[in-house]
């Protein structure tokens, strides 16, 4: 499964985002993962870099691919459950050609004009996209939401521009903690920093969302179920040569 973690704004959390959501699928649901880094200011792999010089953490391997990525990510699919990549934020040739292959987009944006003002335009290269890839499932994330009371009009606001396009909005929402920077700079994740956080059930929140899933025990079954079908039917597909040496 391939899934694009990316926007046209900068500044939204997507290196971030994409980060824990491998992380999660890592550690708490036992998924294979390999992180595509498309960003030239290699924020993700600077950060799987230091995470794989941590003996104790859960290794996650990344690539840097850039450009007409389409079928590198194709093949990649092959061989891990998930295939996460980190866009930059700006509309280019690796954000269009990873959303012609993947499963699920997210595209953060925090509740400020400046993000809202990308919406339409993201709109409409998703429009673009599912003509070639109509299975693909895009949706926005609102993120870095103020944790004040009397700024909650924002974030729903936010959430009803989102919804004015034809395209999902997540209910879960990232708050602006300190907890996300400071993770990230050790090669961490919030789960890692604080299992039982509230940062760390944001991202468990916005992972299971966007996968339509109640938890990760739900995820790991749906990965154990697969791996079982794909056993049988290479099995099957062994048995008539299994017969002839048989002969």
């Amino acid at each position: 499964m391939i899934i694009l973690v990316g926007g046209e704004k900068g500044g939204s959390g997507k290196s971030c985002l994409a980060q824990n959501i491998a992380v999660f699928l890592t550690v708490e649901c036992g998924a294979s993962v390999i992180m595509v880094d498309c960003d030239p200011q290699r924020t993700t792999s600077d950060w799987i870099q230091a995470r794989n010089n941590n003996g104790r953490l859960a290794s996650i391997n990344c690539v840097q691919l850039y450009g007409k990525i389409r079928n590198d990510l194709l093949s990649l699919e092959q061989h891990y459950d998930f295939v996460i990549v980190d866009c930059g934020g700006q509309d280019n040739l690796a954000l269009r050609a990873t959303m012609s292959v993947a499963s699920h987009v997210l595209m953060p944006l925090r509740p400020k004009r400046r993000d809202l003002k990308t919406v339409s335009h993201m709109d409409d290269i998703v429009a673009t996209c599912m003509m070639i890839n109509p299975k693909m499932r895009a949706s926005f994330v609102i993120t870095q939401c103020p944790s004040l009371p009397n700024q909650a009009n924002r974030i729903i606001e936010a959430k009803e521009v989102c919804k004015t396009y034809d395209i999902n909005v997540l209910d879960a929402i990232t708050y602006s903690r300190n907890i996300y920077d400071d993770s990230e700079e050790s090669g961490l994740s919030v789960m890692e920093t604080q299992t039982k956080g509230k940062a760390a059930d944001e991202i468990r929140a916005i992972a299971c969302e966007m996968l339509q899933a109640a938890n990760a025990t739900e995820i790991r079954n749906r990965l154990a179920e697969k791996q079982q079908i794909k056993q049988r039917n290479s099995y099957g597909t062994g048995r008539p040569q299994e017969k002839l040496y048989a002969v």
